[in-house]
């Protein structure tokens, strides 16, 4: 049972013309700047969709893939090679005035879908401007890692396995963002969340936390034993507790941060703490220890019922969950009162909780690089 934060690939942007901003000394350099602004501008009409083709035109351009969200993961798979070969050769030329002239007049700006969202939201989304390479670099990075954990949900219902390693391969693109950005990007600038390392960080930790939770799902299917499933969704919210404090630093370099994603984490957190705690006890039933199986799902919900998501998907989810362990407790209290007679510990006692196992971990994204060479005017 997962909940879900859709929209992480709803950002939206404003044209980039490298070849209006770079001056190119030969005519090859030229076709290259005009074929990455080509290929940005693919980008750019989809996610702003600012264009009209239909979905069989879509589908031929694409080779005959049928998911736009595929269809933009190939748009950006062509457009990052030539991204990252032009800042190889920015790197190269960079004690040149000319070229640090032209990196400062690129004018990128992109929105966000992890900021506090507008009073006036007739105004459209605010966009924020950062005149640095690297915020280009980082903000389609982002973008490429949210398409791909909305592909990989779009599969969950009919490949478990593609779709964990969906997650795991987002989660690279997040932790290598977060590590490009953390070197290079300016901190003279207000950036979006999307821009900020910590977000990042947080961002993969939330995508190995789905792979987890999907790998959850399959070992259930497979029929792994109560213990086993205990320790993987308590490893699940061991991930998301690792991200809350990550994302509650990342919170104090950027302001902007909507309050919703950390209510997303937390709900996310008690639901596979809570479906870890359903197996732990039946485990403990199993072996004789009902009382301290009572005991424990006490305590759980008289946590968890002071936590009241504010989105309401979230909400039927997580009272799903709260109401499958107040039938067990019920299940449970009345068959230790008729025939086991254990003692039931108090709350405040130390209860033995279930051990987080942690089985995923990010697939490596590897950029790729058309090595090509450019020539300025400097």
């Amino acid at each position: 049972m997962m909940i879900s934060y859709p929209g992480l690939s709803k950002l939206k942007t404003k044209p980039v013309v490298y070849e209006d901003v770079i001056a190119a000394s030969d005519s090859g350099t030229l076709e290259q700047l005009k074929e990455l602004s080509s290929k940005r501008k693919a980008i750019e009409d989809s996610i702003n969709a600012s264009t009209f083709i239909t979905e069989a035109i879509a589908r031929e351009m694409s080779g005959g893939l049928t998911s736009r969200c595929e269809q933009d993961i190939q748009k950006l798979e062509k457009y990052l090679p030539l991204l990252n070969n032009l800042i190889h050769h920015i790197i190269v030329n960079a004690k040149s005035r000319q070229v640090m002239y032209w990196i400062t007049e690129f004018k990128l700006r992109w929105s966000s879908v992890l900021s506090t969202p507008s009073l006036f939201p007739f105004q459209g989304p605010k966009l924020y401007q950062v005149n640095d390479i690297y915020f280009e670099l980082g903000m389609s990075l982002f973008l490429y890692g949210s398409l791909l954990r909305e592909q990989a949900l779009e599969v969950l219902s009919s490949d478990l396995v593609q779709s964990a390693t969906l997650f795991r391969k987002a989660a690279g693109v997040y932790s290598y963002a977060a590590h490009e950005l953390n070197t290079n990007l300016s901190w003279t600038q207000e950036r979006p969340p999307e821009a900020i390392s910590g977000v990042l960080s947080v961002m993969s930790l939330v995508c190995l936390a789905d792979a987890q939770a999907v790998s959850a799902r399959k070992a259930q299917e497979n029929g792994s034993t109560g213990g086993l499933l205990a320790k993987l969704h308590y490893g699940v919210a061991d991930f998301l507790v690792e991200a809350i404090n990550i994302l509650q630093g990342a919170a104090k370099e950027c302001k902007d941060i909507s309050p919703r994603f950390l209510d997303f984490l937390l709900c996310c957190k008690t639901v596979h703490e809570l479906t870890s705690y359903k197996y732990h006890v039946q485990g403990l039933r199993t072996n004789g220890n009902i009382g301290i199986g009572i005991g424990i799902l006490r305590w759980a919900l008289a946590k968890a019922k002071k936590i009241i998501p504010k989105e309401e998907s979230w909400r039927l989810v997580y009272h799903q969950v709260i109401g499958e362990l107040d039938g067990l407790l019920q299940k449970y209290e009345h068959e230790n009162g008729f025939v086991w007679h254990e003692k039931i510990p108090f709350v405040d006692d130390e209860l033995p909780l279930p051990q987080a196992v942690r089985i995923v971990s990010p697939l490596p994204y590897h950029p790729q690089k058309w090595e090509r060479a450019l020539m300025f005017k400097l």
